[in-house]
């Protein structure tokens, strides 16, 4: 066992974890602020290119979330539990497994939206120009969605061996490309042709193959604990299925997610394109959430992983709890100034009254329960690690089932409108935190097969 993984087995977990999340948590918050500055730029196109990329958002979503989050905790999970048990023939051969299900991943993406991807859009509401946009942007965005995948996945492998700091600083960098670059594309500045919302897609198509390719370049080199090279380059079903058993149940959480957001989108559009163009800000500043508590969860799949793949259950449990409680109290002060402030922030993007008042009216009733939010998202980051996703699967689909079910019948069966809608959002957050957490406490790490 090379003596970094030995260190990380070993140092106290608190200080430990601060200092593996602290540079994830900035790099992903820094990521973040690029899609809340596109909505700016596309907000100075009207309410109608506002409403054409909340329309698109939850696709986008999907994809980052299917390839940062289920696969690349499923690839970070894998590689930390074969360091962990001091197998680095092992983690070596893991890397090219992971690259093969990206590829595979991105290809059945774009498959799936040139057959339904503009039906659904349609479904979801759009119609004449603001459908025309969100299927361009879309159909960009998943042509070069390769480039988005393996992002999420070469930055897994290197956050699997413990190193945060590389694919943090990447973060930080693409950030400061995209932005100008989107911004150039989205209004046609610097003599740059204007795409409109387009040129959002082009932007991050663009800076995920020039990142993604200076990953690629950097994990082949020596010296680090793994590295890519072609001696391993071998194919196995055990190793496939390693990934697998936790990448597939942990798909299904940014499936149920991103098809909450879209039946959220469907009933907010019911009432017309300043609430759909309110929602999609609101929803947009929701999201920031799970990148800020990506950067922590993401050090919490390493370390659980690690402590699991060693035998140390006790450490991995307080890594969970140390984590968890973090994030969520982290979350929560997010959240509560938000709601607070609402005024500040939203006038921001937009200065149509009836946008205004529908995004309002969402940070001030889902604001408050960001905190389960928070905790429920990192400790599922951290049951990836663990390899135990049975308790999250099914915390995720209560969710799923009282966000969309319950505010449905807020908003139509009592007549409570978009405020019902929003009412049952922030149950769903409650229940989501308080299940996994409940699952952590009751052993759920324990025993694993």
């Amino acid at each position: 066992m090379d003596e970094r993984t030995r260190h990380l087995l070993t140092a106290p977990p608190a200080p430990l974890l601060v200092r593996m999340a602290t540079p994830n948590s900035l790099a992903f918050v820094i990521q973040s602020s690029v899609s809340l500055i596109e909505v700016w730029f596309i907000g100075q196109l009207g309410t109608s290119a506002l409403a054409s990329i909340a329309l698109a958002f939850p696709l986008l979503m999907l994809m980052q979330a299917m390839s940062g989050g289920a696969l690349g905790g499923a690839v970070s999970s894998s590689i930390a539990r074969a360091l962990g048990a001091g197998d680095r023939d092992r983690a070596h051969k893991l890397i090219w497994h992971a690259l093969a299900i990206a590829a595979m991943g991105s290809s059945l993406f774009l498959i799936v939206y040139l057959l339904f991807g503009r039906a659904l859009l349609a479904l979801l509401g759009g119609t004449g120009e603001i459908l025309d946009q969100a299927a361009a942007y879309c159909l960009v965005l998943f042509v070069g969605g390769l480039f988005v995948w393996l992002i999420g996945v070469v930055g897994a492998v290197f956050r699997g061996m413990g190193d945060m700091k590389f694919p943090a600083l990447l973060m930080v960098i693409s950030a400061f490309i995209q932005v100008p670059l989107s911004g150039a594309l989205v209004l046609g500045l610097f003599g740059l042709p204007q795409l409109g919302i387009v040129g959002a897609a082009v932007s991050a198509v663009a800076t995920g193959f020039l990142v993604s390719a200076v990953m690629l370049f950097v994990l082949s080199r020596q010296g680090r604990v793994i590295q890519l090279d072609t001696q391993h380059i071998s194919f196995s079903k055990p190793l496939f299925q390693d990934i697998f058993k936790v990448a597939l149940p942990a798909s299904l959480s940014p499936l149920l997610t991103i098809f909450g957001i879209l039946f959220l989108t469907a009933m907010v559009a019911t009432y017309g394109e300043a609430a759909l163009a309110g929602y999609g800000i609101g929803s947009r500043i929701e999201f920031l959430l799970i990148p800020l508590v990506f950067g922590i969860g993401a050090a919490m799949t390493s370390l659980v992983g690690l402590s699991i793949g060693a035998g140390n259950v006790e450490r991995a449990e307080h890594i969970g709890w140390t984590g968890g409680l973090f994030a969520g109290a982290l979350a929560g002060v997010v959240g509560l100034l938000l709601a607070l402030f609402p005024d500040i922030w939203i006038s921001a993007f937009t200065d149509d009254p009836a946008t205004f008042e529908a995004s309002r009216t969402y940070i001030l009733i889902v604001g408050p329960f960001f905190a389960f939010q928070g905790l429920g998202l990192s400790l599922y980051f951290a049951s990836q690690g663990a390899g135990a996703m049975r308790w999250p699967i099914g915390a995720t689909i209560v969710r799923f089932v009282f966000a969309v079910g319950g505010g449905w019948l807020l908003a139509f069966s009592f007549d409570m409108g978009l405020e019902g809608i929003f009412i049952g959002a922030a149950a769903a957050m409650l229940i989501y935190g308080v299940m996994i957490a409940a699952s952590l406490k009751l052993g759920a790490w324990r025993n694993l097969e």
